[in-house]
């Protein structure tokens, strides 16, 4: 049996079943992934209305709304008809949406354990494909100050300034530091420089009063913690 491709085409849709007339009339909870897509995209390319390019990207690439975030600017512009300004509008609201999920109400989030910092970080830098180096500020109380990204690298690492790191916790007059960092590797394993890094920013941070609580890796779904190993 032959089965037609299925299309979205908004111009084959009465005008009351397009997606934002049905934003309007029914409220956001009632789209569909592909529908709400279509409405941040905006419009489609030629002879593709924005469904037909939502659709192509949700189902023909099978990936959700937590696997887009994941993508980098660059990697959104590979699907054919996504531009440097539908990327980016992506991108925002993508953002705004982890945000909302990490907004702990008003509320200042507390580090009781490693799983505290890892939970605060693994939407940001858990699942990226390149290297980012961050750092939890905290205050007497272990509450959250900032956490702060110190720097973006590639594949197999990135660069360290203790000076800057230090900067950051002054210039908040944070008590407490939590490091981390991601492996896009995969291996959990802290190496030789992760480990000498760890202790030339706990010796530094120690003559100002500052301690290093942790230092995690993070990947996907699981982390490694210096203090949980006893390696700080």
């Amino acid at each position: 049996m032959i089965v037609e491709k299925e299309t979205y085409r908004i111009r084959e849709r009465a005008t009351r079943d397009r997606p934002r007339e049905r934003l309007l009339r029914l409220g956001p909870a009632v789209l569909t992934d592909v529908e709400l897509l279509a409405i941040l995209l905006g419009s489609g390319t030629s002879g593709e209305s924005s469904l037909d390019l939502a659709g192509r990207i949700i189902q023909g690439g099978r990936i959700s709304f937590k696997g887009l975030r994941e993508l980098s600017l660059e990697r959104l512009q590979q699907f054919k008809g996504i531009g440097p300004a539908k990327a980016v509008i992506l991108s925002a609201a993508l953002e705004i949406g982890r945000r909302l999920q990490e907004d702990p109400g008003g509320k200042q989030v507390r580090i009781r354990q490693s799983r505290d910092a890892f939970l605060l970080l693994k939407s940001r830098i858990g699942h990226l494909e390149h290297e980012e180096f961050w750092v939890i500020c905290l205050n007497s109380a272990n509450k959250v100050l900032c956490t702060h990204q110190l720097s973006k690298g590639g594949i197999t690492g990135t660069l360290v300034d203790v000076r800057l790191i230090l900067k950051k916790a002054l210039e908040l007059q944070a008590v407490a530091l939590v490091l981390a960092h991601n492996h896009p590797s995969g291996n959990l394993k802290p190496s030789r420089a992760d480990q000498q890094i760890t202790r030339k920013v706990k010796r530094a941070a120690n003559l100002m009063d500052i301690r290093v609580l942790d230092h995690l890796i993070l990947n996907g779904e699981e982390y490694y913690s210096f203090a949980d190993e006893q390696l700080l």
